[in-house]
């Protein structure tokens, strides 16, 4: 399924090669940016509150029904509400100005107007629900800086290959052996951005080069051919919290998600608690007799063995984070060379993470159940960041991640072979298929494979023609992961 993406962007990232004096400039003008955020979050933010407490507001929001077309007119009348409180794009580029006139040394007119697109973004996501609050950036949380266009504020000259901004001038590594690199390259640049990486404690520099159009596909060094291609026919995909099973006319498979991500709990508790304890042994002022914190704002003093444990527990977090996306990148590429349509079920794993609204008691032990759900396997696993990894894959050749509709096609209910369906409570990972025993996952993204183009119903005629040969290749996956330690999930 072709898809219209003219206006889509691609990022490519290159290493800078910075001097000591330099990494110091850019630091600098990195704090600049935080403190442009924060000034203008703060103006806004009071701005806000001051629009929300107004009697107009309220009585337009209190009108608001959830129906779509009958909210329409009060939603107008909302915006238009808002516009006249500064809250635009072009306002929030106007109350910048005088801001960066405080920081004329570090950040020109341009990338100061781009970090009030920024935060403008912020809170258009939370006037539509899909952000809950404003966070103002902690001292170092400011990591990178754009500009709005090529040609003006961070400028990346292909002729010297240096970037170039506010008389900083900064080598680019590029190597020129690289194929893909040097694609991307002859592309249509939109802005640049730079971006740094703390690893080992240490600052690490880079240029981030954003591309107009299609991002090309990788091609290998040797001799410029594709890396990863897309194959023929149809893949469904049945994704958990923990696990993936997919299916495709020649393979069926399941696993484990990011199963080299090691839990870090007890290493990162243990970090935590020394910090906790440096924290208290050199600021006991801030703390009462009894241990608990004492209300207010305070000055803070770090130990140099504080900051070691700081920078030990980062690391651990981004050593964790690296082995997931290389996983997920990997299983991508290989789920990429099995067809060229791709079903999934729509989830959503955020409402998977939070904990139970209600309050139940185990019938058997008189206790209550806790309400904890899959947060911290959500967490680990990243199972959506899978999904967005697969979906821009795709978009390379033109395809789309297509969703099915779980409320009507409900894969882990059907029955193809008479065609009902049947609740399962889920610690019930077997389903007799035929008198054949088959593993729920599995068989359930063999029925998305098989999604009519309504993406509500499944094609009975496709799944008796393919179920006699995903069958032969689920008996072989079972075979093969029987008397491994898999996770309770897979049940085998």
């Amino acid at each position: 399924m072709a898809k219209n993406r003219s206006k889509s962007n691609f990022i490519l990232q290159f290493r800078l090669r910075t001097e000591l004096w330099q990494e110091r400039i850019i630091n600098k003008r990195m704090e600049a940016g935080r403190q442009i955020y924060n000034g203008l979050a703060n103006i806004m933010l009071k701005r806000y509150n001051e629009m929300i407490s107004t009697r107009n507001y309220r009585n337009l929001t209190n009108k608001l029904t959830g129906n779509k077309a009958n909210d329409k007119s009060v939603w107008k009348n909302i915006e238009a509400l808002r516009l006249q409180n500064g809250f635009s794009e072009y306002n929030f580029h106007n109350e910048v100005i005088p801001m960066k006139k405080h920081f004329e040394k570090h950040i020109d007119i341009n990338t100061a107007q781009k970090i009030a697109s920024n935060l403008w973004k912020s809170f258009d996501k939370m006037f539509h629900s899909n952000g809950k609050k404003i966070h103002f950036k902690k001292y170092g949380e400011m990591n990178s800086l754009e500009g709005k266009t090529k040609s003006v504020g961070i400028i990346f000259r292909r002729d010297k290959e240096i970037i170039s901004w506010k008389k900083l001038q900064i080598p680019v590594i590029i190597d020129h052996n690289n194929f893909y690199e040097m694609e991307c390259l002859n592309s249509e640049i939109a802005y640049c951005r730079i971006k740094r990486k703390i690893m080992k404690g240490k600052y690490h520099y880079y240029l981030q080069i954003v591309f107009k159009g299609e991002k090309p596909a990788k091609r290998r060094k040797s001799d410029g051919s594709f890396v990863h291609n897309v194959g023929a026919g149809d893949v469904g995909i049945d994704i958990g919290t923990s696990t993936i099973a997919y299916v495709s006319e020649n393979e069926v498979h399941i696993c484990e998600l990011a199963n080299r991500v090691q839990s870090i709990d007890c290493e990162r508790a243990l970090i935590q608690r020394k910090m906790d304890r440096s924290r208290r042994i050199t600021n006991p002022d801030n703390f009462n007799p009894d241990g608990t914190p004492i209300k207010g704002r305070h000055k803070w003093t770090r130990s140099r063995n504080y900051e070691k444990l700081k920078i030990k527990l980062e690391e651990l977090y981004r050593k964790q984070s690296a082995v997931r996306k290389l996983q997920h990148e990997i299983l991508a590429n290989h789920i990429l060379s099995l067809g060229n349509r791709f079903y999934v079920e729509k989830m959503n794993f955020s409402g998977l993470q939070r904990r139970s609204k209600k309050t139940e008691m185990n019938e058997k032990t008189g206790k209550y159940k806790r309400k904890k759900r899959f947060g911290k396997s959500i967490g680990n696993r990243a199972p959506s960041m899978l999904l967005s990894i697969l979906k821009r894959k795709l978009g390379y050749f033109g395809i789309e991640l297509t969703e099915i509709n779980t409320i009507k096609a409900r894969a882990s209910q059907f029955n193809h072979i008479d065609n009902t369906y049947k609740k399962k409570k889920l610690s019930q990972r077997w389903n007799i298929i035929n008198g054949q025993k088959v593993q729920r996952d599995m068989y359930s993204a063999f029925l998305i494979m098989n999604i009519n183009s309504d993406l509500e119903t499944f094609n009975q005629e496709k799944c008796n023609i393919r179920f006699e040969k995903f069958l032969k290749l689920h008996n072989d996956e079972v075979r093969r992961l029987t008397g491994k330690k898999n996770l309770s999930s897979i049940a085998i």
